[in-house]
């Protein structure tokens, strides 16, 4: 399976050409359209600070499609301490950033695919060389998205996760 495999949904019977293997939270959880002309607001394609007491980065969290060698990745946001943003910011320009320690954080993306929130789940956001995303390590718990992580979905779940996000009202949690 590659991703230029399109799929038949389970929603709408359609066939959608492609299989879609990303998503992206455009922003995190605790954003209001009303922060963006605040001046202690910000919200980038990468970073976020809400009423200068919150701080976020946006990471992927990478989860391998069993029996093929693609990986299905969810863009989310993860809260990180004042500390540890303002760490992050200080290496984000530079070369060698991904030496640098994980950062503690807890997600802050909701992703309705997924019986249980998604909120608040512990992390380790890992920076990589400059022009790529963090890597997001959820902590390993028996949280569905966790297991997911660590075992792999099946392209059939891939399947499922697009009918899902392309019909929210018809996929919802799952």
């Amino acid at each position: 399976m590659t991703s230029d495999h399109g799929f038949t949904c389970s929603c709408c019977g359609a066939r959608h050409g492609g299989l879609p293997l990303h998503y992206t939270a455009e922003a995190p959880a605790v954003w209001n359209a009303a922060f963006a002309e605040a001046d202690d607001c910000l919200l980038s394609s990468d970073q976020c600070v809400v009423k200068d007491r919150h701080y976020f980065v946006k990471g992927l969290i990478e989860i391998p499609v069993i029996g093929t060698d693609e990986m299905f990745s969810w863009a989310v946001w993860v809260s990180l301490s004042r500390e540890n943003f303002a760490r992050a910011v200080d290496v984000w320009e530079t070369p060698g950033r991904e030496s640098e320690p994980p950062y503690f954080g807890w997600l802050n993306t909701e992703l309705p695919v997924y019986s249980s929130t998604t909120l608040n789940l512990k992390t380790n956001l890992h920076t990589r060389p400059l022009g790529e995303r963090p890597f997001v390590e959820l902590e390993p718990t028996g949280h569905p998205l966790a297991v997911e992580q660590r075992t792999g979905i099946t392209p059939d779940r891939v399947c499922e996760i697009a009918a899902a996000v392309l019909h929210p009202a018809g996929g919802g949690r799952g």
